[in-house]
């Protein structure tokens, strides 16, 4: 059993009812699929429920009956691959390939709206993403690629200086030095900076 077959599966994405579509196929001349060319879409080949599934690094757009589950198709999707193609006259349609036994065939893929055709996109898209990011990572981590460490500390000679909000008029600090005793005087008592207010009177 490959490792593959040992993974979990997630979902990444479900859309409650989608549309598939018998195509023309595509002619040596032409630029690419047009939705106006299948005919009826209000008619289409079959409806139910798209589930996008992954294992590992694999992804498959699983067509299922909406009520049993039941599979209808599978498309194994691998990116760059032709596997899912827009169409050139709508931005709801598409061309999937699926696969069936070593078989394989496309058929036309529609949504109800343009929100759904976004979403099924940027699923697609970024399963791939987070497994080149993945890759990336373990890259890096054989290679013995570090992330640089933050030096905080102090060099030799340098100084911090601290400011104190409400220190002074400006927003600094202000030093407050303590009167010195007068030469002499060993009371232990400092004496009073200003002379006494005198006593309330009659002036003369």
């Amino acid at each position: 059993m490959s490792s593959d077959d040992q993974d979990y599966e997630s979902v990444l994405l479900v859309i409650r009812e989608c549309y598939v579509y018998r195509i023309p196929p595509l002619s040596s001349a032409s630029r690419g699929h047009r939705a106006a060319d299948w005919g009826n879409v209000e008619e289409p080949l079959w409806r139910g429920r798209l589930r996008i599934i992954a294992q590992g690094k694999k992804c498959f757009i699983r067509l299922e009956d909406g009520t049993t589950g039941e599979l209808f198709a599978v498309c194994p999707y691998e990116e760059n691959k032709g596997c899912v193609e827009s169409v050139t006259d709508s931005s709801r349609y598409f061309v999937v390939r699926i696969e069936d036994q070593g078989r394989h065939a496309f058929l036309g893929l529609g949504f109800l709206d343009r929100s759904q055709a976004f979403d099924f996109n940027v699923a697609l898209q970024d399963h791939f993403k987070h497994i080149a990011a993945e890759e990336r990572s373990a890259e890096q981590k054989k290679a013995g690629v570090q992330q640089p460490k933050l030096d905080f500390s102090l060099k030799e000679g340098q100084t911090l200086n601290l400011t104190i909000a409400g220190g002074g008029a400006s927003g600094s600090s202000q030093r407050r030095t303590r009167p010195t005793r007068p030469a002499g005087d060993d009371t232990g008592v400092l004496p009073p900076l200003l002379p006494p207010p005198p006593p309330p009177g009659r002036r003369k």
